[in-house]
């Protein structure tokens, strides 16, 4: 199969010279095996699916290492966390850099060990589904910046991407199978991808006994995308209790499936909603898990300006992640009037506003509401603008811009 060069790539490498341990996390199947085999070519690999080696790092992890001496790949390093206080005596003991490359599909916070053990000596890099950017081919992953900067590096390479393009990656997904075999049948992988995540990671991470309710779950979820986390609707709608809501969210937060995009308030903007807002990060997941089966069904559907909105929110976050920003600067703003700002980007100090408009004729008073940020004490708002669906980069008024998707 083609390798599809992926922009985290030259995050791993940077990170591998400068600490003992590299771990890329991220969901299933989106490329971590992959990519890390690329990079660390004929270098000693091990799996920790195999039965036999799990085994033996949880029973013999004093002795793991002799039998597969770094510097080494170690996959599925979350089934072993027995491993971690090995890995630690042996970056001390020997002060060598890029000696571990670990991959697993849990946030590295819920990995047991990793943050004790590991602390100071491991690099993080968080990898999802293809971005538009790897899948068309261009080179530069500078993280996204509504600035004339940003614009003009990223106008040097811009991939033509129709309307219809657009969609049809919303509704497929960038899972790296599904985006390089189009004959591949979307709802049976993602059916097996639901299967296998449930069976594999999310018993991993929690006791589910009911595996139909944690799908119900899941699906719930997914048709919240884009909305204020409402635990009492969500726990009401399954039929489980709050806490077992909350505990099923942070798994799907955990193995990266789902974002939890902060508010953004400060000590004196007491008017803000301190709720956060859900994003799935796979909006083909989203779309198998709440039946939007065709391209035409979800564009036109009632959930299509919130997939859209998904959709970009994904892509900003890939442009951080791939370049090994493990927290990217992000929030969205609403007050108690329900004034909202889709996104701000915070940089230097300063805010950057952008709305959402799956439409394509974005109009003045699409950025009015960016006037609320002048109004915050202690607050610099920078230049803005609407990531919509037109096709050229035009400044709607002032500072602000219409922001074709194909500057994502």
């Amino acid at each position: 199969m083609h390798y599809i060069k992926r922009h985290a790539e030259d995050a791993v490498e940077k990170l591998s010279k400068m600490f003992g341990a590299v771990l890329v996390v991220g969901p299933r199947q989106v490329g971590k095996t992959t990519m890390l085999q690329k990079i660390t070519g004929g270098m000693n690999y091990v799996t920790l699916d195999d039965m036999l080696i799990r085994a033996n790092a949880q029973e013999e992890s004093s002795t793991f290492f002799k039998d597969n001496p770094p510097p080494v790949f170690v996959d599925e390093v979350q089934k072993a966390p027995e491993l971690f206080p090995q890995m630690k005596m042996i970056i001390d003991r020997e002060h060598k850099k890029g000696q571990f490359f670990l991959c697993g599909s849990q946030q590295f916070q819920m990995m047991k060990g990793v943050s004790e053990s590991l602390s100071g000596r491991i690099g993080l890099v968080t990898l999802l589904g293809f971005s538009l950017r790897e899948r068309y081919g261009i080179e530069d992953h500078t993280p996204f910046l509504p600035v004339e900067e940003y614009f003009t590096q990223r106008r040097k390479q811009l991939a033509e991407i129709s309307y219809d393009e657009v969609w049809e990656t919303i509704h497929r997904g960038t899972m790296p199978e599904l985006c390089e075999n189009p004959d591949f049948d979307w709802q049976m992988f993602y059916g097996a991808y639901v299967r296998t995540y449930i069976e594999r990671d999310v018993r991993d991470l929690t006791e589910i006994g009911d595996t139909v309710k944690f799908t119900r779950f899941m699906t719930a979820a997914a048709a919240s995308t884009g909305q204020l986390v409402n635990m009492a609707s969500l726990a009401r709608d399954v039929g489980i209790s709050q806490p077992t809501a909350e505990r099923w969210l942070s798994v799907l937060v955990a193995s990266n499936i789902v974002y939890l995009l902060k508010p953004y308030f400060n000590n004196i903007t007491k008017r803000a909603v301190k709720t956060p807002k859900l994003y799935f990060l796979d909006t083909g997941l989203a779309a198998y898990l709440t039946k939007w089966n065709t391209v035409d069904v979800l564009k036109n559907g009632a959930m299509a300006g919130a997939f859209f909105e998904s959709f970009v929110i994904s892509e900003i976050i890939k442009s951080y992640y791939n370049k090994g920003i493990v927290d990217p600067p992000i929030y969205f703003y609403r007050d108690k009037d329900m004034n909202e700002i889709d996104l701000l980007i915070e940089d230097g100090g300063i805010l950057y506003p952008l709305e959402m408009k799956k439409h394509a004729d974005p109009q003045k008073k699409d950025v009015e509401v960016f006037g609320l940020l002048d109004k915050l004490p202690g607050v610099q708002r920078g230049s803005g603008g609407v990531i919509c669906l037109y096709d050229r980069l035009v400044t709607l008024k002032g500072e602000e811009r219409v922001i074709p998707v194909n500057y994502l």
